[in-house]
């Protein structure tokens, strides 16, 4: 019996190192499209336009990745993901990469065996009520009914806030964001929690925006960020390294606007040169073209394009840079050298 056991796990070991050996690189090369696992709709961050056609920040990653790997940004599978059913499509190989508003958290990146290849959003969870409420802090929430999406860190996070400050709460529970607008606006919960990016990205989709307002409290620490699965660190390094290269593209001064000029010939920032590959062997080195960076640039713009067209303070969304600025003008945004 216990040589059975023991066989039946290694076994199993088999085969998920047989799987990780396999390489998602090399799938995604054989199947020359990058299957994107995003949130089911949330408007400026992924939700099909009018068109049907996939756009917003995390989608821009999507097509950054696609251009870097395959060379062309509209090569990618987009598929519609719930907090409950994101997971289980990353591990089961269904995406190859999951980009849709997820925090980084030490049991999704141990337990769950995934890898966060770094953040793309700094966040943190927040509340919208109606103006109509007359609440002016989340501390005055006590025995509100909260719409909540299960599956989430925001479900633990509203948890321990009420806990500590010693107040009560009726939880909704909804599976995707439509659905918690739906819920919100139709009065069946009197609040509305999830990361505070989400509910400034909800609120602008409503006809009356101005009768609604997030309350100043930002409760946890939600670093948002694509993730990967364990065990595959030559895709992980792709997926890393183009997020990097969007990152520093905006801090050397890389935009879609002057990428083409940089990258004709060699110039006078040697780093510069490395990222867009007129020297060096960095796309070599990831099993991909001299030129990968440029593509995943040219994509959408670098990072600070990609976040001023999609979520920035001239858009309906509106988020301001904060956290997310560059480490130069005072936030967290950092990217490793091109070395």
């Amino acid at each position: 019996m216990k040589k059975s056991v023991f066989f039946g796990a290694l076994t199993v070991a088999g085969v998920a190192a047989g799987a990780a050996a396999a390489g998602t690189l090399d799938d995604v090369k054989a199947r020359g499209t990058l299957n994107c696992g995003v949130t089911t709709g949330l408007v400026g961050f992924a939700a099909p336009d009018a068109n049907g056609e996939w756009e917003g920040f995390d989608v821009a990653f999507c097509r950054a990745v696609a251009a870097a790997v395959l060379g062309d940004p509209k090569a990618v599978e987009f598929v519609p993901t719930t907090g409950k059913t994101r997971f289980t499509a990353l591990a089961s190989g269904e995406v190859d990469l999951l980009a849709r508003n997820t925090t980084w958290t030490f049991s999704r990146d141990v337990d769950l065996k995934f890898d966060f290849i770094g953040v793309n959003y700094y966040d943190g969870q927040g509340f919208m009520i109606p103006k109509s409420l007359g609440v002016s802090s989340a501390k005055e929430l006590d025995g509100a009914t909260v719409c909540i999406q299960t599956g989430t860190t925001t479900e633990l996070n509203l948890a321990d806030f009420f806990r500590k400050n010693n107040i009560s709460y009726e939880p909704v529970p909804i599976e995707t964001n439509a659905e918690g607008q739906a819920q919100y606006l139709a009065g069946a919960c009197d609040a509305y929690t999830t990361d505070a990016s989400g509910l400034a990205a909800t609120r602008a989709s409503f006809e009356n925006p101005a009768d609604h307002v997030v309350l100043p409290e930002i409760v946890s620490k939600e670093p948002l960020g694509p993730l990967v699965r364990h065990g595959d660190n030559e895709w992980g390094d792709v997926v890393r390294w183009t997020l990097n290269a969007l990152i520093a593209a905006e801090e050397m001064g890389v935009t879609s606007a002057n990428i083409g000029d940089l990258s004709a010939s060699a110039g006078d920032n040697p780093e510069v040169n490395r990222l867009l590959g007129t020297e060096g062997s960095l796309g070599e080195m990831l099993g991909l073209s001299a030129d990968w960076a440029k593509s995943a640039i040219m994509a959408g713009g670098n990072y600070g394009e990609v976040f001023e067209k999609n979520i920035g303070e001239n858009t309906p969304i509106g988020l301001s840079r904060g956290l997310n600025a560059q480490w130069t003008d005072g936030g967290l945004l950092y990217s490793p050298p091109f070395r």
